[in-house]
Parts: structure tokens; C-alpha cells; sequence
């Protein structure tokens, strides 16, 4: 007696791969983060100009965002090649210690983007009377 086992699609292992390529680089771009935030925390420990921290704030937000895109991709990956087409393994990948920690990670790196975003990035300064 054969049971059917539904193969995966050509899509999914494609994607799959990328995720595997991608997640790589995970390492080296949390590495370039954490200098991105060490430089931050350091010109705003000194009285610098607003442009400056500015500057410094949106190279942490591109940091982050980068480890952040390398880290979703870790977790696809760690989740399986079936995950990418069925919600069901998806749901229960994340249950795995593999799964759990990567989704832990993405979390943790999202809620840094967002305070990063909300306090680390200085506004534009504006003159009275002009608008953007």
C-alpha cells in the first residue's frame, strides 16, 4: 500500500535556498549593527550637531534592517522547506528550540529597529516659517 506524501514545491525549495544564502550573512551584519550602535551611543555621549546624530542613527536603522532581513531568512530556513507552503508546519516549526530561537531573534531585533526609530534617529531641525 502507498501512502501519498504531497511533495514540495519547486518554488519552495528555490526560496528555501535563497533563505540558506542569505542567512549566511547573518553573523558579519549583526556584527556591523553593533558597531552602527556602539558609534550612536558614542557621538551621543558628545556634544555633537543634530545632522551628525541624524546621520548615525539612519546607519543603524539600515544595520539593523539588513541583520533584520538576514535573521527572517534564518528563521524561514531553520522552519524547513515544507514551511514555505503549508501554515500549519510553519506554526509548528516555531514550536522547535531551532524555530523558537530564531523567531526570538527577529522579535528582538524588531523591537530594536522600532526604538532606534522612535528615539535614536535626531529629527530635522526646520527654520520657523518653512515646511518641507
Amino acid at each position: 500500500m502507498a501512502f501519498f506524501r504531497p511533495r514540495v514545491s519547486r518554488e519552495a525549495e528555490v526560496r528555501y535556498h535563497a533563505d540558506q544564502e542569505v542567512g549566511k550573512s547573518f553573523p558579519e551584519l549583526l556584527q556591523k549593527a553593533r558597531a552602527a550602535e556602539a558609534a550612536l551611543r558614542q557621538l551621543q555621549s558628545t556634544s555633537t550637531s543634530a545632522e551628525e546624530l541624524r546621520a548615525a542613527g539612519l546607519v543603524l536603522d539600515r544595520a539593523i534592517t539588513e541583520a533584520l532581513r538576514a535573521a527572517e531568512a534564518c528563521q524561514r530556513a531553520a522552519f524547513g522547506v515544507k514551511s514555505y507552503d503549508d501554515r500549519i508546519r510553519r506554526r509548528k516549526a516555531r514550536a522547535t528550540p531551532d524555530g523558537a530561537m530564531w523567531t526570538t531573534e527577529v522579535e528582538r531585533l524588531r523591537t530594536l529597529r522600532e526604538q532606534n526609530r522612535l528615539t535614536g534617529i535626531a529629527r530635522d531641525v526646520l527654520p520657523v516659517g518653512t515646511a518641507h
